[in-house]
C-alpha cells in the first residue's frame, strides 16, 4: 500500500472528485478507503462503510411512522424537520457520511437466566457497562481528526445520539447490514449486538456497496418474542409498547395494561435481538468498558431499590443508566418488584419507599404493593 499521506494528498489536493459521483472508485481510491478502514480497524471499529446523502426512502418511512403517532413523547424525533434525514442540511457540505460499527456484547450472565430470577433486575447489555456514546465519539473524534491531518484539509463532524442523524439507514445505505423486522441493523457477520458512529465530511468518498437484500426472510421470532406486542408490523415499532422506551425516555407513569408484561426489565428490553438467530454469529466484546459494572448483568432487586439519590449518581457514574434519572429508577424497579414473587424483604423494600416524595414513586409502588396483595 502507498503511504497514505502521498496518497491522499495526491487523489484530493490535485484533482478533487465530484461530490456524489459513484463513478470515481478508481485504484488509489479504493486504497485510500482501505486506508481508512485500517484505522477504524485500529481505533476498535469491526466494520466501516461509506455513503452519500440520498435518504428519501428513509426519509418517507420516518414521515409516516411520525405522522402515526408511534414516536410517543418523544417529540424531539420530529423537531428537526428534514435536518435528521438530510445530512448537508444539519451540516452545510456534507456530501459524505462515514458509519462505522463497535461490537458490544459483553460477557455477562445468561439473560434468559436473569429474566427468569424475578428477584433480580435485567438491564439491556448494551448498557452494563460504560456509556457506549463517549468511548465511541472519542474513537471517531481520533478518526476524522487522522483523516483530516492526512489530507491537510477537509470538514468532519463525529455524531454518536448526538444530533438527529438516521443512523441505522446511513449504515444499511454504508453496506453494514440491513434493517430488520424488529428495526434493527442486523449483520449477516455480527447480528445486532453493536453500536453505531457516524462522521459527516465534505471529503467526497466512493461510496460501499450498500444492502440491497433483507435477509429475515420468513422468520418472525422477534416479532412474537416482544413481551408488549411493540411490533404493529414487521418493521413498524410502536416505540409507546416498547419496553426499552417506557423504562429509558418515557417520563411519566406507565400504563397498567403494560407494566405486568414488564417483567423484570428495568433498563431497557433485549427480547427480540436475544431470539434472533443471526446472533448466533455475535462475539463477545474485548473491550473493557463495555464490561459489566457494580453487577448489572444480574443484580438483585431490592438492594438497587435501597440506594439513595446520591448512591444512584455515585454508583453509575459514565453509565448510560444515569441519564434516566433518580425518580424513573425508581419506577421502573417498583413495576419489577411488583412482578416478582412476593417475599417479605420485597413487602419491606416497596413500603419504604411507599411515602416517596415522588409521586411517580408512590404510583408504581402502590400499584407493586397490590400485585402482591
Amino acid at each position: 500500500m502507498k503511504e497514505p499521506k502521498l496518497l491522499m494528498c495526491r487523489v484530493y489536493l490535485g484533482q478533487p472528485s465530484i461530490c456524489h459521483n459513484v463513478a470515481v472508485n478508481t485504484i488509489e481510491h479504493s486504497e485510500l478507503v482501505d486506508t481508512i478502514r485500517c484505522w477504524a480497524t485500529e481505533l476498535g471499529f469491526q466494520d466501516i462503510g461509506f455513503t452519500g446523502i440520498e435518504l428519501n426512502q428513509h426519509e418517507a418511512y420516518l414521515q409516516k411512522w411520525l405522522d402515526a403517532g408511534y414516536q410517543g413523547t418523544m417529540d424531539w424525533m420530529g423537531r428537526h424537520g428534514t435536518k435528521r434525514s438530510r445530512p448537508s442540511e444539519l451540516i452545510p457540505g456534507t456530501c459524505t457520511v462515514i458509519s462505522c460499527r463497535m461490537n458490544y456484547q459483553p460477557e455477562a450472565e445468561d439473560s434468559w437466566q436473569v429474566m427468569s430470577a424475578s428477584e433480580k433486575g435485567f438491564v439491556s447489555r448494551y448498557a452494563v457497562g460504560r456509556d457506549y456514546h463517549k468511548v465511541i465519539r472519542s474513537r471517531l473524534a481520533k478518526l476524522a481528526e487522522r483523516i483530516r491531518q492526512e489530507l491537510g484539509s477537509g470538514a468532519f463532524r463525529a455524531f454518536v445520539d448526538s444530533a438527529p442523524v438516521l443512523e441505522r439507514a446511513v449504515a444499511e445505505q454504508s453496506g453494514l447490514g440491513w434493517i430488520a423486522k424488529n428495526t434493527m441493523l442486523i449483520n449477516e457477520s455480527a447480528g445486532s449486538y453493536f453500536f453505531l458512529g457516524e462522521i459527516y465530511t465534505d471529503i467526497p468518498l466512493p461510496h460501499s456497496n450498500p444492502k440491497q437484500e433483507k435477509h429475515c426472510g420468513s422468520c418472525s421470532a422477534c416479532l412474537t418474542a416482544c413481551p408488549t406486542d411493540a411490533f404493529v408490523a414487521p418493521f413498524v415499532l410502536d416505540a409507546r409498547r416498547c419496553i426499552s422506551y417506557l423504562t429509558i425516555e418515557h417520563e411519566g407513569s406507565i400504563a397498567e395494561d403494560l407494566r405486568e408484561k414488564m417483567g423484570n426489565r428495568i433498563y431497557g428490553c433485549d427480547d427480540c435481538q436475544l431470539v434472533c438467530p443471526w446472533n448466533k454469529f455475535a462475539t463477545i466484546s474485548t473491550e473493557p468498558d463495555f464490561a459489566p459494572r457494580w453487577d448489572l448483568d444480574n443484580p438483585n432487586l431490592v438492594e438497587l431499590f435501597s440506594w439513595t439519590e446520591d448512591e444512584f449518581f455515585e454508583r453509575l457514574q459514565g453509565s448510560p443508566i444515569r441519564r434516566i434519572g433518580y425518580e424513573k429508577w425508581l419506577r421502573n424497579i417498583a413495576v419489577a418488584l411488583g412482578n416478582a414473587d412476593t417475599s417479605p424483604e420485597i413487602l419491606q423494600a416497596l413500603k419504604t419507599r411507599e411515602h416517596h416524595a415522588s409521586s411517580l414513586v408512590r404510583e408504581h409502588v402502590a400499584w407493586a404493593l397490590s400485585q402482591h396483595n
